[in-house]
C-alpha cells in the first residue's frame, strides 16, 4: 500500500501563489499515477490535476488550466502542485491521491488518499 501526506497549504491573498507537496511512502511511488483533488464545504470532491507515472503526461481541470502546474520527483517520492494566480474560488481542502493503473481523472479510480491540506484564498 501507499501512504500519502500533503503539506504546504495556508492563507494567501488573491493573485498569490502556493506550492503543495505530497510525500509518499510504502510501495514505489513511481509505479503510480498521481492526482490532486479539492473539496469545499458543501460541495463534492473536484478533480484538479493528474500526472502519469513517468511524469510525461498531465491533465488539468479547465478551472485551473494555465494557473496550476502538477509535477513529481520519483527519486524523492514526492509530488507537487504549484498554484499561481490564486482566486477565492480556489479555497478548499486539497487532497493528493495515487492510482496503480491508468491515468485516472475520477475520484473512484484512485486507490490511496492523503489527509488533505487547507488552502484559503482571500479577496
Amino acid at each position: 500500500q501507499v501512504q500519502l501526506v500533503e503539506s504546504g497549504g495556508g492563507l494567501v491573498q488573491a493573485g498569490g501563489s502556493l506550492r503543495l507537496s505530497c510525500a509518499a511512502s510504502g510501495r514505489t511511488f513511481s509505479s503510480y499515477a498521481m492526482g490532486w483533488f479539492r473539496q469545499a464545504p458543501g460541495k463534492e470532491r473536484e478533480f484538479v490535476a493528474a500526472i502519469s507515472w513517468s511524469g510525461g503526461n498531465t491533465y488539468y481541470a479547465d478551472s485551473v488550466k494555465g494557473r496550476f502546474t502538477i509535477s513529481r520527483d520519483n527519486a524523492k517520492n514526492t509530488g507537487n502542485l504549484q498554484m499561481n494566480s490564486l482566486k477565492p474560488e480556489d479555497t478548499a481542502l486539497y487532497y493528493c491521491a495515487a492510482a496503480l493503473m491508468g491515468f485516472p481523472r475520477f475520484s473512484y479510480e484512485y486507490d490511496y488518499w492523503g489527509q488533505g491540506t487547507q488552502v484559503t484564498v482571500s479577496s
